[in-house]
């Protein structure tokens, strides 16, 4: 399933109005940004789980925006 993971995270990265949504999201409410990228991993055939997501974020040390990312939405992912 990691490569599921993977694949999402490059979508939702290569898509910039999805990549900021989801960010804002998960300033306000980090367990609904949670769901919601798995609904959009679902939508993509590309299922995965909360857990999944969480442990995949958690690795990334890929570049600064990641890390932004991680540091503000840690609290709920």
């Amino acid at each position: 399933m990691s490569s599921n993971v993977e694949e999402l995270y490059k979508r939702i990265k290569d898509d910039p109005e999805t990549s900021k949504g989801l960010f804002r999201q998960a300033l306000q409410d980090p367990q609904g940004a949670l769901k919601a990228i798995c609904e959009l991993g679902a939508s993509f055939n590309l299922p995965v789980t909360a857990e999944e997501v969480k442990t995949y974020l958690a690795r990334m040390d890929d570049d600064a925006d990641t890390n932004q990312w991680l540091i503000k939405a840690r609290g709920g992912l």
